[in-house]
């Protein structure tokens, strides 16, 4: 399908209101309904169909997302190469072609006429001159637009969650042969990603706050439909063809199409259904054939269109007189369509029957093979076909297929709904599935029958149909194990060709039967020796398929028999983290029952804990962390499942594990960039999780991250007034600065100016900005959390490292005046339970105040004093030893550059400064080696570092620091003699010291045999 993909806008026909957002706003094609409609998906997330044919409601505004190549053609301006999109050919220069970006950015001389070519091959059409033509702006998802998921989403919680929103920062190309198709988005959760905007038609993105991407020639564009569209194809999948030409014309023409066999000329003169349409065009022809159907690939102009009165493609309304489009012809107002409508999007292909909605009043004619052709209406009881590749054909963008719809192949249920597309929601086996009319069978003489009996199906069925049988003996056994058939199991495996373990469709009769509960044929299954380690084609095993199915006694089954319970599929996920997704709360509490590893980490590095924090599943958070689940275990982000529950806001899952951990200093655990719980919960203004932090956890209200920036500069960066007042009314400094030098006042005043101008330039009133017009109106803004900064101990007069203070950055005279008021009125304020301690200036001379100290006393070796003052001093002044020697200190001996700052003991001299001082052994005046370094503020009679900060330490941090020491010994120390370290680690992951090890035959925690002791180093 040419086109799409296709970036559009609106066209001269448009008629439809304000359905795009506004004239200049973007589009894109999503797909060709008919020759005549295409549905269009704007970057507002409004979707519609509109005419292509005979009037034109859109224009191309690029079509370089859909892939159309102009090859041999390289654009002057950008040096693109092929030209992929709209080939603009100068008609005054020989060699000079444009791509669209750069014809619509002006590149070239602008009195020079081009000539549009919008696909190889088409018509040249002349242009005016772009200097005489008319630029329009055009808007949507472009660089800064402001953005949340789209209807084509399927990248999990990148986002962060439903209504997260992003910004776009770039627009980039999928893939080499599809550019400007696709969006870079930095989340406001600080993920980034790139996202599809075009390429194959997808819109993963849904724009709120439009931008300009730029300008284009409106009369220059193309209208779609007129070059660009669909492209006809003889046929299409579900038509009913045959061939009738003589057989040497089909064996000369399948020539590069498939070629000829012997078996194909039985089709001649046949009727097939077409169930396929390959990237080359050839049609895939299905043919009945006994119990069977076979499928052969044809030349498309080989194949004739069977047209029978008796038999009606479903299509979907548009602008006709029974469409969605409203009146007659077309004609009539036309509402935008819903999303979840168009068939790629139903969400959801199985629900309970009961669930079902009521019946609509539609019935829908469908051919299968030619028996039982007719309308199909609700109540009807219909037979799904029993192929399953042609099934799977059939259900793209009808639903869709799914593995476990497997066992519903040549079954018979019965119509519960026809949706507005035709398609059907068929009872089958107590479930009910989404088909597409052309996978199904109208079964006449059971339907009257059905429909006015109260019995239930299943009883009209064993009476009057009998289920289709496949000839193929894995089959019916994999379908006997998925209907917990016992008997038919056993009838099965009785045929030579069936062993215990076939594959039918990528799975075994032991993943169907775990899937589905059916505890008996497991266990029947196991007992012939089935393999429970055996892999479907996802890599899921026997435990998956029970976990999926929420199967707890099954699981109980396979880990009785010695199913490995840690064991990933290829998605790298674990038996633990589908149970802990999909909810199954008993699973989960089997599969720890029987030690599955708690914290085993999928592909992405999330544990089963990160992802029961996503998934908002509280009861799974509380068995995990009854499990001992590692809170330390980061994802590939960095974020630890604390820093998780920060991140989503989830304050039932972070009570949960605040309650239930043991090691609370995890809570101040940083991120690689600095970031903590609390800075998370700061940045996303999770109040209730940042309470939690503080009152329960203990959280460090001033811990800072890479940037300086403490917990309280987030919240007022992001203008969450009710966290600043949190997080200064729990104690947190207020005239902390960050890397810059700025302090959270800074930033809530600079805050506030930047609102202030963008404000009045919009009004353009800047003459407002002079009297501070509604500075402290709106209760979230900087000028009132500059306030409450004030008041509570902010200084004013601080300077960043620009010597700019506060004040500096308030551009409101009446706010300023305001704040220095606020800021005498306040008594000092001491925040937090730690005190500064003044000390005094230990540089100047303890005698004269007046030079510095540079005299060395011996043998205590204080500086005290000047080398003036230094003859008077018969005692030390810091320890009071009689002086037996003065030496005054000079300039390094070593670099010259600083002077001497380090003693050296035992010897006693200061020859050198800090930074060569660590690189010696000895000492370079005397050659003795140096035992001990002192640095020279302790020589002025400052306490050691190590001994200044511990004294600075509250009780809690001591506390913290206790648990974290008596942590790393528990992780190190032998837990049999709890005397020597642990250096000797088993294969089951255990570990004891070299001595105990030595004795022991069997792990003491897990009880495995010990086979190999691998000696830490």
């Amino acid at each position: 399908m040419e086109g799409i993909g296709c970036r559009v806008v609106r066209g001269p026909d448009w008629k439809w209101g304000k359905q795009d957002g506004g004239d200049g706003h973007v589009g894109t094609v999503r797909s060709f309904e008919t020759t005549e409609e295409v549905v269009v998906v704007w970057d507002n997330g409004t979707a519609a169909n509109y005419r292509c044919f005979g009037s034109y409601d859109l224009r191309v505004l690029d079509s370089a997302p859909s892939g159309i190549r102009h090859e041999g053609a390289t654009c002057y301006g950008c040096r693109m190469q092929p030209v992929i999109g709209t080939r603009w050919k100068c008609l005054d220069c020989f060699d000079c072609d444009l791509c669209s970006a750069c014809y619509h950015a002006d590149k070239h001389t602008l009195k020079h006429r081009f000539a549009r070519i919008t696909v190889p091959g088409s018509d040249r059409v002349v242009m005016d001159s772009r200097k005489r033509s008319k630029k329009v702006h055009y808007k949507g998802l472009y660089s800064g637009a402001r953005v949340v998921r789209g209807v084509d989403w399927q990248w999990e919680d990148q986002d962060g969650g439903v209504g997260r929103r992003g910004r776009v920062t770039e627009i980039q190309d999928w893939s080499a042969t599809s550019p400007r198709s696709a969006a870079y988005v930095l989340w406001d959760v600080g993920t980034k990603n790139l996202y599809r905007v075009g390429f194959e038609g997808m819109s993963d993105l849904k724009c709120v706050d439009h931008v300009k991407g730029g300008s284009y020639y409106r009369d220059h564009l193309s209208l779609l439909g007129d070059v660009i569209g669909p492209v006809e194809s003889p046929v299409s999948i579900g038509d009913r063809v045959k061939v009738d030409l003589d057989l040497e014309i089909v064996q000369s023409l399948q020539h590069g199409h498939g070629g000829w066999t012997d078996g194909m000329a039985e089709t001649l003169g046949v009727v097939g259904t077409v169930v396929g349409i390959d990237e080359d065009n050839d049609v895939v022809v299905t043919y009945p054939s006994g119990n069977r159907s076979k499928k052969w690939t044809f030349n498309p102009a080989i194949v004739t269109r069977v047209v029978s009165s008796g038999v009606r493609r479903a299509h979907r309304g548009g602008g006709g007189g029974g469409g969605g489009g409203g009146g007659g012809g077309g004609g009539g107002a036309r509402l935008p369509a819903a999303i979840p409508s168009l068939r790629q999007n139903r969400v959801g292909r199985w629900a309970p029957a009961s669930a079902s909605a009521s019946p609509t009043p539609a019935e829908v004619e469908v051919g299968g093979d030619g028996s039982g052709a007719g309308a199909i209406q609700v109540g009807d009881v219909v037979q799904i076909g029993v192929e399953l590749d042609e099934i799977k054909l059939l259900q793209r963008n009808h639903g869709e297929w799914a593995d476990s719809m497997l066992p519903t192949l040549g079954k018979v249920g019965k119509v519960v709904q026809i949706y507005d597309d035709g398609d059907l929601k068929v009872e089958v086996l107590g479930q009910a599935w989404t088909y597409n009319p052309l996978a199904v069978t109208k079964l006449a003489a059971v339907s009257s029958n059905a429909a006015a009996s109260t019995e239930p199906l299943s009883g009209v069925l064993k009476k009057m149909f009998e289920t289709h049988i496949s000839d193929d003996p894995a089959e019916e056994l994999v379908k006997a194990a998925a209907t917990g058939d016992l008997d038919a199991v056993e009838g099965a495996l009785e045929n030579p060709s069936n062993n215990v373990n076939s594959v039918f469709a990528g799975v075994c009769p032991l993943h169907a039967a775990c899937q589905n509960g059916h505890k008996s044929v497991v266990g029947y299954l196991i007992g012939k020796g089935a393999d429970i380690e055996i892999e479907d084609k996802d890599g899921d095993r026997a435990i998956h398929h029970a976990c999926f199915g929420d199967e707890p006694e099954i699981v109980e089954l396979l880990a009785g028999a010695g199913a490995d319970l840690n064991v990933r599929n290829r998605r790298k996920k674990g038996a633990l983290h589908i149970a802990v997704g999909q909810g199954h709360i008993a699973v989960v509490k089997v599969l720890l029952k029987h030690k599955c590893h708690a914290s085993r980490q999928d592909g992405d590095g999330d544990t089963p804990l990160h992802e029961a924090i996503a998934k908002r599943k509280d009861e799974a958070v509380a068995l995990l962390m009854d499990a001992k689940a590692d809170l330390e275990v980061t994802n590939n982000h960095g974020f630890n499942p604390i820093h998780h529950a920060a991140l989503r806001g989830n304050s039932s899952a972070m009570r949960i594990v605040l309650s239930k951990m043991s090691r609370l200093w995890l809570v101040n655990e940083k991120k690689d960039d600095g970031y903590t719980a609390l800075h998370l919960a700061s940045l996303n203004n999770h109040i209730e999780v940042a309470e939690l932090l503080l009152a329960m956890g203990k959280a460090n209200r001033d811990v800072q991250n890479s940037q300086l920036e403490t917990p309280l500069h987030l919240a007022v960066e992001r203008q969450h007034l009710q966290l600043v007042k949190l997080l200064v009314r729990s104690g947190a400094k207020v005239n902390i600065p960050e890397r810059d030098g700025d302090t959270p006042l800074h930033g809530a005043l600079r805050h506030h100016t930047l609102s202030q101008l963008k404000q009045l330039t919009d009004t353009q009133n800047v003459d407002k900005l002079l009297v501070g017009v509604g500075a402290s109106s709106d209760k979230k803004s900087g000028a009132s959390i500059a306030t409450f900064l004030v008041q509570n101990g902010a200084d004013v007069h601080v300077t960043n490292k620009k010597g700019q203070t506060p004040l500096d950055l308030c551009a409101d005279p009446n706010l300023a005046r305001s704040l220095k008021r606020t800021a005498q009125d306040q008594s000092p304020v001491v925040s937090g339970k730690r005190t500064e301690i003044l000390t005094p200036d230990l540089t100047e001379c303890m005698v004269c105040s007046d030079n510095r100290r540079d005299t060395l006393f011996g043998p205590c070796g204080h500086v005290a004093c000047c080398s003036t003052c230094s003859p008077r001093v018969k005692k030390c002044l810091i320890c009071k030893q009689p002086v037996q020697s003065r030496t005054k200190i000079e300039e390094c001996v070593v670099c010259s550059d600083k002077p001497a700052a380090v003693l050296f003991e035992p010897c006693g001299h200061m020859c050198a400064c800090e930074g060569c001082a660590g690189l010696m052994k000895k000492c370079v005046q005397c050659r003795v080696v140096i035992e001990k370094s002192i640095p020279f503020h302790v020589c002025c009679g400052s306490k050691d570092l190590a001994e200044q900060d511990l004294s600075l330490l509250d009780d809690a941090e001591i506390e913290t620091l206790q648990q974290q020491l008596q942590d790393m010994k528990d992780q190190t120390q032998c837990p049999v003699c709890m005397d020597r370290r642990k250096n000797v680690i088993f294969l089951c992951g255990h570990g004891t010291c070299q001595v105990c090890g030595d004795r022991m035959r069997e792990c003491p925690i897990c009880r495995k045999a010990i086979n190999q002791r691998i000696l830490l180093f």
